[in-house]
């Protein structure tokens, strides 16, 4: 159980900060630092289908850019996600640290990573995860448990793996797994208080296409109620 304090969050600043970054930072870096969950870098991943349908599901954040205004993601292009973002590129996150009694809300467009950039994150994940993207056609039929870990025994023996350990050269990076960034449009930041007044804070910015990014005017912050 955490400490007594955790459990007491203090209300945002009264005077709303003029950007968001740094509350946020501060938010991601306590509840990593406090270890109050198992995997406080887990956000949710919100998409709509090619059908027009929600859809959700927990992905890992690698990495945030305060500077460029970006969060970043990687998975199977072919999944379905993948293939909700290439039909709508837009994408909303929730981080949630239940026992710190945070929330964070972001809505923004998406944007794939470049070849060379996702070359270089898959280089970084461990053997079996590289095994993982490679053998798993995400999100599509499988007749077994069995028939999975087949495809597994065949990408190890393709890249040489024995007992978990490679003998080859690295394993190179699957041409349909990726990175994504999501572009911070918007911001909300919750903290929960007594008697359900929780306390919350959005920022608001317009985002214009530049070159394979975006380029972010001012923050506009606004104070919610609950």
């Amino acid at each position: 159980m955490p400490p007594e304090e955790v459990l007491k969050p203090q209300p945002l600043p009264a005077q709303l900060p003029a950007e968001p970054w740094g509350l946020f930072q501060s938010w991601l870096d306590e509840a990593t630092s406090k270890r109050v969950q198992p995997h406080p870098t887990t956000m949710t991943l919100a998409l709509v289908e090619p059908d027009g349908r929600p859809s959700a599901r927990q992905v890992i954040c690698r990495g945030v850019d305060s500077e460029r205004g970006w969060l970043a993601f990687y998975t199977n292009r072919r999944s379905r996600k993948g293939r909700a973002l290439a039909a709508l590129s837009y994408a909303a996150l929730v981080f949630h640290w239940d026992f710190l009694k945070r929330q964070v809300r972001i809505e923004g467009p998406v944007t794939s990573m470049s070849a060379a950039e996702s070359d270089a994150y898959f280089a970084t994940r461990p053997l079996d995860a590289q095994i993982s993207a490679w053998s798993s056609d995400q999100s599509e039929p499988i007749p077994s448990r069995d028939a999975l870990l087949e495809k597994v025994a065949a990408i190890e023996k393709r890249f040489g793996v024995q007992d978990g350990q490679q003998t080859d050269a690295r394993i190179p990076r699957p041409p349909h797994w990726g990175g994504y960034r999501v572009w911070v449009e918007q911001i909300e930041l919750w903290v929960g208080q007594p008697g359900r007044n929780h306390d919350r804070g959005l920022w608001t910015r317009t985002l214009t296409p530049d070159g394979e990014g975006f380029k972010a005017g001012a923050w506009q912050a606004t104070r919610l109620q609950p």
